[in-house]
C-alpha cells in the first residue's frame, strides 16, 4: 500500500489526479469526475475542518468504531460499488478545477505534516487512530476512486 506521508507516493496520487478531466468516465458507480473529487475532499475535511463536522451520536459512534472502522483502516482494498455514508454523498455538480486543486492541496498537506502529526490523532467517527490507520484509510480511498476513473 502507498504511503500518503511519502513525497514520491503523494506525487504519484497527484499525477493520477492530473490525468482526470471533467469528461473522464467512471468504470463503476454513480459519481462524475467532479463529484468524486469533492467526495474525496470530504475525507480531508474531517482532518482539517473537524470543528465544522457534525459529530456522530453515542450509538452511531459505537457502531462506527466497532464495525466500520476495522474495514476502513485495514490494508484490504475496497470492493467496487460499496455503499457510501450519507455525509460523503455528493449529489450536485461541483467545479472540477476547484475540487482538483483542493484535493491536491489536501494530499500535499498530509504529506508535509508527516506521520508524526497523525500518530494518535483522533478521528471523530473512529476515535484515536495510529498513523498507519490514517495512511490506510486515506490511501485506500484515493486508490479506490482513482481506479474507478481508470487513473
Amino acid at each position: 500500500m502507498e504511503n500518503v506521508f511519502d513525497i514520491k507516493d503523494s506525487q504519484n496520487y497527484i499525477d493520477r489526479i492530473n490525468r482526470l478531466s471533467p469528461e473522464t468516465q467512471r468504470q463503476w458507480g454513480k459519481m462524475s469526475a467532479d463529484q468524486v473529487l469533492a467526495h474525496l475532499n470530504v475525507a480531508y475535511s474531517f482532518i482539517f475542518e473537524a470543528e465544522k463536522q457534525k459529530k456522530p451520536g453515542a450509538i452511531a459512534k459505537f457502531f462506527l468504531k466497532n464495525f466500520v472502522k476495522p474495514k476502513v483502516v485495514n490494508a484490504i482494498p475496497y470492493k467496487q460499488s460499496l455503499p457510501t455514508s450519507p455525509v460523503f454523498i455528493i449529489s450536485d455538480h461541483r467545479n472540477f478545477e476547484e475540487e482538483k486543486k483542493k484535493l491536491i492541496g489536501n494530499i500535499q498537506r498530509v504529506q508535509q505534516l508527516g506521520r508524526e502529526a497523525f500518530e494518535g490523532k483522533e478521528n471523530s467517527s473512529f476515535g484515536v487512530l495510529s498513523a498507519q490507520e490514517w495512511n490506510n484509510m486515506l490511501a485506500k480511498h484515493l486508490n479506490h476512486h482513482l481506479k474507478q476513473f481508470g487513473v
